[in-house]
C-alpha cells in the first residue's frame, strides 16, 4: 500500500479500533494542545498531560477543552515531566511521547537514561514524511533532526529504521535514494562511496525489505524525465519513497526548503526508542504537530 497524501493517512488511523495514548511533556503550550485535542476529537489519540497543572487547566478552560483531572499530571519541573512520560511508557500506560514546552535536550536526557529511559539497542534517528504538491505520494526524508554526521554503519541503521516504519504503515518494499550531488562514485566525495556501499548491502541482503539506489541526485530521484535524459535506469527514479541525506544539515535544509518554499506539509518523530517520540520545534505549526501525532499513532 502506498499512501499518497496525509488525508489517506488520517483515514487509515481513524479506522483503528484502539485509540493511542500520548504522554505530552510540559503540556502548557497552546499550539501543542490545539493539535492534541484535534487528534482527540477525531479519536486518534487520548492525551495524558504532564506539567504545571494550573497552567494546563487555564489553557483547557480558555479553549473549552474537556479532560478529566486523572489525565492531568502535576509535576515540579520539566525534568520531572520528562521522566514521568518515560515511566508511563515503561508501565505501558502511554503508547508514545510528544514534546510540549520543553527543551529537546531535556526530554532526550530522560528518553536515553540508561536506568529509567526507553532507549533500545537501536540507533535513534529522525523520520520526516512530507506531502509535496508536485509529487504523487508522500516522501520521507531522513535524517534531518538527530544524527549529525552518520557513519556508513549509522546510515545503514537509519535506512532500516525508516524502512521498518514504512512497513508498519503498510508499504511492501519502499524505494530509497541515497542522495548525492552526482550519480557516479568519486573517491573525493565520501558520500558517493557510502551510497554505493549501501546499495551493495541491500543487494547482499544486509539491508532488507527495500530497494536502495545510490549514488543518486535529487532530480533523478524525483523526476523520470531527468533520469532518462542522463541515461540513468533504476526502479527508484521518479518514484522514490525515502531520501537518505548525507548529514543533518542536508536533511534539515531539504525538508525546510520544501515546507517554506515549496508549500509542503510535514510530520515527523524520532524512531529507535521503544515508542515514537514527537519532537516538533517551537516554530512548528499546529498542523505539523497534529500530523505528527497522526503519523506516530499510525506507527505504534
Amino acid at each position: 500500500m502506498v499512501i499518497n497524501n496525509f488525508n489517506q493517512l488520517i483515514k487509515k488511523v481513524s479506522n483503528f479500533e484502539k485509540t493511542r495514548k500520548v504522554a505530552v511533556v510540559v503540556a502548557e503550550d497552546e499550539h501543542t494542545l490545539e493539535a492534541v485535542f484535534k487528534a482527540n476529537e477525531e479519536r486518534i489519540v487520548d492525551p495524558i498531560l504532564i506539567g504545571n497543572k494550573e497552567k494546563i487547566k487555564e489553557i483547557l478552560d480558555r479553549k473549552n477543552y474537556i479532560l478529566s483531572d486523572e489525565f492531568i499530571i502535576d509535576v515540579e519541573n520539566d525534568r520531572a515531566a520528562a521522566y514521568k512520560a518515560v515511566e508511563l511508557v515503561n508501565m505501558k500506560k502511554a503508547d508514545f511521547i510528544m514534546k510540549g514546552k520543553i527543551q529537546t535536550s531535556d526530554l532526550l536526557k530522560a528518553v536515553v537514561d540508561k536506568e529509567k529511559g526507553i532507549r533500545t539497542d537501536r540507533l535513534m534517528s529522525h523520520f520526516a514524511i512530507l506531502e509535496i504538491p508536485t509529487y504523487h505520494k508522500l516522501l520521507v526524508i531522513t535524517d534531518g533532526g538527530m544524527v549529525m554526521y552518520p557513519s556508513i554503519e549509522e546510515k545503514k541503521q537509519i535506512i532500516q529504521n525508516a524502512v521498518d516504519i514504512m512497513l508498519s504503515l503498510g508499504y511492501k518494499e519502499p524505494k530509497i535514494g541515497v542522495l548525492t550531488a552526482v550519480e557516479k562514485v568519486n573517491p573525493k566525495m565520501p558520500e558517493t562511496v557510502d551510497a554505493a556501499e549501501l546499495k551493495k548491502m541491500n543487494e547482499n541482503g544486509e539491508i532488507k525489505n527495500c530497494i536502495v539506489e545510490g549514488p543518486i541526485s535529487y532530480d533523478l530521484s524525483m523526476n523520470k524525465e531527468s533520469a532518462e535524459t542522463k541515461g540513468f535506469h533504476s526502479p527508484v527514479v521518479g518514484d522514490v519513497d525515502i531520501l537518505l541525506t548525507s548529514n543533518i544539515t542536508a536533511g534539515n535544509t531539504l525538508a525546510k526548503s520544501l515546507i517554506y518554499s515549496g508549500n509542503s506539509k510535514m510530520a515527523g518523530f524520532i524512531v529507535g526508542a521503544k515508542v515514537p517520540v514527537v519532537l516538533t520545534s517551537r516554530g512548528s505549526s499546529t498542523e505539523e504537530k497534529y500530523l505528527s501525532l497522526v503519523l506516530s499513532a499510525a506507527a505504534v
